[in-house]
């Protein structure tokens, strides 16, 4: 009888260890998959930025400063998105993305905020629908953002839990 228990007990421990790792493991491809979310879009804007600065180039000839800062720190963000997209649960290259993400959202709104100082460049047709893309791409990266800081939170506390 006592036999029975033991592996009753057992067998019950094994299915509880089992249900923990398969809720853990749905978590974390959860966290995973809402990091792609930020990703796609991360590349969107990457993609944006140099047609947004060959654009910009033919009217701000005397810019070249600006407009070399922004090609660079779309550089340094492209290479933090690769490193982050390789251990999206890791801390240290989250947050690399997250400071090379602003450096480079301040230098586009440093070229944006120029911009407005030519007329010609600021009515260029291209120009405005590039404009209006990035500011479409940062409201959804904002979104993904956000999502994917929920299902860190759950995942952390469900790992928070065990």
């Amino acid at each position: 009888m006592m036999g029975y228990i033991a592996l009753l007990v057992l067998v019950l421990l094994v299915i509880w260890a089992v249900a923990v790792y398969n809720r853990l493991r749905t978590h974390r491809n959860q966290v995973e998959n809402a990091f792609a979310q930020i990703d796609v879009q991360l590349k969107r804007r990457h993609d944006l930025i140099p047609n947004l600065v060959e654009v910009a180039r033919g009217y701000m000839q005397h810019e070249a400063q600006t407009l070399e800062a922004v090609i660079r720190a779309r550089g340094e963000a492209v290479s933090a998105a690769d490193r982050a997209r390789q251990s999206p649960g890791r801390a240290q290259a989250m947050g690399a993305l997250m400071a090379a993400e602003q450096a480079l959202g301040g230098q586009v709104g440093k070229l944006m905020a120029l911009a407005e100082a030519y007329p010609t460049l600021k009515a260029d047709a291209r120009m405005q629908q590039l404009s209006e893309e990035i500011t479409s791409t940062e409201n959804r990266i904002g979104f993904a953002r956000q999502a994917y800081n929920d299902q860190v939170l759950d995942f952390n506390n469900q790992t928070g839990l065990f």
